[in-house]
């Protein structure tokens, strides 16, 4: 490892640690999520503003790592035995409309390309790892209009990820969408071997080492992320799928155990995640991010109409579906909102579109730019506007409770 290296990891250290500090400090006049944080002090000591970071093998390999661990804990994340009913069907719909539209835009000032299939579905996500924390600060999950949100964000994350996996494997997307069913076999199987209870004698072992050298919770976890990443590529599909599916399974895995155990292994992969791998990812985007093509007059309007296709398209549909469940236009336009708040999976596809030579370096800025102003404005938004009247909740006797994992404020 050599000296750049080091002095590269102590600088993104250093911007890890400060985020938490500096969303602190802030939290009296604005919410802004940990991640906008990391990547603004990522462009800070980047090529860009004071060139002290260089992106070496061993930082990209680290980078790599936690982009994997980010898609395992938002595949952790979504609960889909508990998301059911028209909340999750009004979510399909409304990202369906969202792709078609999003597709459709782009198309019109682009034509139809990779390219724009790749910037339709960044502007179809949903960054709901961000928004939980919003959510559960103010106590609004598992209430019907919190279980809205929760449906709307769990597609936006699921549903552009399998997507992505498909467009940017191979050049032949029936192949690819052959793999896929196979993959979810798989995916399914293992699913249900993960929810069968383990024999006691296992589970003494794994509840006796939680708190010792061993951690076989943990390696087992680790062990089933490895596979699922190692099944992916073997399919020949994104090995991000493979570590969303693996959350997944996990998750699964984890219904049968006690409250209390679930709770000390979450947050063992807090601690793995969000605090170690986690911030590596998204400070490191920060240092790759282009800021000379957002200082430019196109630049600037590039991001301005990405925010502007992100409400229109993310949260257009989202608006007019759920009118009926949500006759207030102030909850219509909250839930459209928290909805149209994306950034992580951004951040992800547009690494993933820059790496194959889909999206140019000035594109993939001004997405990055765009995603970090929507969650920095959509969320505040849309909590005053649940502040400024009486909130219409959307009580629907078809809304089902959803329980959700306790996560720190790191995405």
């Amino acid at each position: 490892m050599t000296s750049s290296t080091l002095f590269t990891l102590l600088l993104i250290t250093i911007a890890a640690v400060a985020s938490p500090i500096v969303v602190d400090r802030l939290s009296r006049w604005i919410v802004i999520p940990a991640i906008v944080v990391e990547l603004i002090l990522g462009v800070l000591v980047g090529p860009y503003v004071l060139h002290w970071a260089q992106v070496d093998d061993i930082i990209s390999a680290l980078s790599s790592l936690g982009l994997a661990v980010l898609m395992f804990m938002a595949g952790y994340e979504i609960d889909f035995g508990r998301l059911r009913g028209r909340p999750l069907t009004l979510a399909v719909v409304g990202w369906l409309c969202s792709l078609a539209l999003g597709l459709g835009l782009v198309a019109l000032r682009t034509g139809f390309s990779l390219k724009t299939v790749v910037i339709g579905l960044a502007l179809t996500t949903t960054a709901l790892g961000t928004l939980l924390p919003i959510l559960r600060d103010r106590g609004m999950l598992g209430t019907p209009f919190g279980n809205r949100v929760m449906a709307v964000g769990a597609i936006g994350e699921f549903a552009p990820i399998v997507a992505i996996s498909v467009v940017l494997t191979t050049d032949n997307p029936v192949h690819s969408m052959i793999l896929l069913v196979v993959f979810a076999v798989v995916a399914i199987v293992a699913a249900h071997l993960a929810r069968q209870p383990p024999s006691p004698r296992m589970s003494r072992l794994v509840i006796r080492t939680l708190h010792t050298s061993a951690q076989l919770a943990i390696r087992l976890i680790l062990l089933v992320l490895v596979t699922m990443v190692w099944l992916a590529y073997r399919f020949e599909l994104d090995t991000l799928l493979g570590s969303f599916a693996a959350g997944i399974v996990v998750r699964l895995a984890m219904r049968p155990a006690s409250e209390h155990m679930t709770q000390q292994v979450e947050a063992k992969l807090d601690a793995i995640g969000f605090g170690f791998l986690i911030p590596i990812f998204f400070v490191v985007s920060g240092i790759n991010l282009n800021l000379g093509a957002l200082s430019s007059v196109e630049g600037l309007l590039a991001t301005a109409l990405f925010v502007v296709a992100l409400l229109v398209v993310r949260g257009g549909p989202i608006f007019v579906l759920h009118r009926r469940d949500l006759p207030g236009v102030r909850d219509r336009l909250s839930l459209a909102l928290f909805g149209a708040s994306a950034l992580p999976l951004i951040v992800v596809i547009t690494t993933i579109g820059t790496q194959d030579g889909v999206l140019t370096t000035p594109l993939d800025a001004s997405l990055v730019a765009a995603g970090a102003l929507s969650i920095l404005i959509f969320p505040q938004v849309a909590m005053r506007l649940l502040r400024s009247g009486t909130p219409e909740t959307g009580a629907s006797t078809k809304d089902t409770p959803v329980t959700l994992p306790a996560e720190p404020e790191a995405l």
